[in-house]
C-alpha cells in the first residue's frame, strides 16, 4: 500500500512581499482593530487576485501589543485540502513559529479574520489558544457569495465568551463582504460538497 505520507502548507509565494509592503505603508499598522482587520481583507482580496486560493485572509498578532505572529489565506483549491481555511492556516503556522499547539503560551493572541469563522474555524478557535477573535464579513454575506459555512451554534459568539475568548463583530464588514461578493461575482470556485 502507497499511502500519502505527508502534507505541507505552504503560503504562495506572493504573502511576504505584499505583507512586507503592507507594513511599510505610510500609517500601517496593527494597534487597533480596524488596522488588523484591514490587514486580512487585503490578503483576502490579493489571493483572490493572484489566483491562489478563496476569498478569505486571516492574521494571528500580539493582542496588546502589534507584532505579527502570522499570516494566512484560503488555500483550499490550491492545495485540494478541505481543511486549508484562512483561520487554519494562520493558526497553524503561527503555532509553528510560537514552537507551542498553545498560542497563549507566550501571551495573549488575537485571530483576525475577513469573514466569522465557518463551523470547522470555530470549533479550531478554542484548542489554538487564543485570547481573541475579530471578525470582518458574516456567516450570511459567505452564504450569499454561495459558500456553505456549515452548522454552529446560534450563540457562537456567547459559547467563545463562556471559554474566555473575547469575540468581535463587523469590523470592516462592508469591505471584507465585497471581496465575497466580487469573488462570487467573477465565477470563482465555490467549493463545498454540495456543488462540483
Amino acid at each position: 500500500m502507497n499511502l500519502q505520507q505527508h502534507f505541507d502548507i505552504r503560503l504562495p509565494g506572493w504573502i511576504d512581499g505584499f505583507v512586507d509592503n503592507w507594513l511599510k505603508a505610510p500609517g500601517a499598522r496593527l494597534d487597533t482593530a480596524g488596522q488588523r482587520m484591514s490587514l486580512a481583507v487585503a490578503l483576502s482580496a490579493e489571493n483572490v487576485r493572484q489566483q491562489t486560493g478563496g476569498p478569505f485572509g486571516a492574521i494571528v498578532v500580539e493582542e496588546n501589543g502589534s507584532r505579527l505572529v502570522g499570516v494566512g489565506v484560503n488555500l483550499v483549491t490550491r492545495l485540494n485540502m478541505s481543511a486549508a481555511h484562512a483561520e487554519i492556516v494562520a493558526l497553524s503556522l503561527s503555532q509553528r513559529v510560537v514552537e507551542s499547539w498553545n498560542l497563549g503560551s507566550i501571551g495573549a493572541m488575537q485571530l483576525v479574520t475577513s469573514c466569522e469563522p465557518c463551523a470547522m474555524c470555530f470549533g479550531a478557535v478554542p484548542w489554538s489558544g487564543v485570547a481573541s477573535v475579530v471578525c470582518g464579513a458574516r456567516k450570511e454575506d459567505a452564504e450569499a457569495a454561495g459558500f456553505d459555512e456549515g452548522d454552529k451554534p446560534e450563540d457562537w459568539t456567547a459559547t467563545l465568551i463562556r471559554r474566555g475568548i473575547e469575540v468581535k463583530l463587523d469590523v470592516m464588514r462592508a469591505e471584507a463582504a465585497r471581496v465575497l461578493h466580487d469573488y462570487a461575482a467573477c465565477d470563482g470556485a465555490i467549493y463545498h460538497p454540495g456543488r462540483t
